[in-house]
């Protein structure tokens, strides 16, 4: 699983990266679909997420906790200085970020991938985890970027591992979940202890559990449910 998921996300990162490279600068300044972000926030937060998640996998490596991001604001603090940098130096920030990530990845050992960690807001990890994790932000935040993706080609792009990426988000959700189950036309997510089927496209499944889609293009009866995301 951890060859696969990295080859994916290396192939997510060339996507990103060919993106960015083509933008015009004046398009970095411009809002992405995430209220109160620039593209160039956008761009800013997805390398300090890898470099977050390389400190994840150090934990998971040594044994020794190491959080996320820095203590209070860092996290965002870091982003905001980040995303006034020239358009240049934010891709290059982008690319560089990404290989520390997947070099680091690359080299761990079989048991590094069952140690377990923490995410930032406490839920518990394991090193598997922080690769899916990585899949989930490379590919929703594409779709947030706003320059030529939507949750259709983004959830193709994910292709198989959309499953983990579910079912990961499922179990680090820290609110109670209702109870339903909710199919994509080839897999399907028990939530709760199960009940009433909900369908969708990949494309719409994922839009509307990290609050980018409407449930009304959804088939079954949605239920209220805050974002996953």
């Amino acid at each position: 699983m951890t060859t696969a998921a990295l080859d994916r996300i290396r192939e997510l990162h060339d996507e990103w990266a060919r993106i960015a490279e083509a933008m015009p600068e004046a398009a970095f300044a411009e809002p992405s679909a995430l209220p109160g972000w620039t593209r160039a926030h956008l761009l800013t937060h997805l390398a300090r997420n890898a470099d977050a998640l390389g400190n994840l996998l150090t934990w998971a490596e040594t044994g020794v906790e190491r959080s996320m991001y820095g203590p209070g604001n860092a996290r965002d603090d870091d982003i905001e200085a980040g995303a006034g940098r020239p358009p240049a130096d934010i891709v290059a920030d982008l690319v560089a970020s990404g290989k520390r990530l997947t070099d680091h990845a690359a080299r761990l050992s079989d048991e590094t991938w069952s140690a377990r960690v923490r995410h930032r807001h406490g839920g518990e990890l394991t090193g598997a985890d922080v690769l899916t994790l990585r899949l989930s932000e490379t590919t929703i935040h594409l779709v947030d970027l706003d320059a030529g993706h939507d949750f259709d080609s983004a959830t193709a792009l994910l292709g198989e591992h959309l499953d983990a990426v579910v079912a990961t988000l499922i179990r680090m959700c820290p609110r109670p979940l209702p109870s339903f189950r909710l199919a994509d036309g080839v897999r399907t997510w028990t939530f709760g202890e199960g009940g009433d089927l909900v369908t969708g496209t990949p494309g719409t499944v994922l839009a509307w559990l990290t609050g980018r889609g409407e449930g009304s293009v959804l088939s079954g009866p949605v239920p209220e449910m805050a974002p996953l995301l």
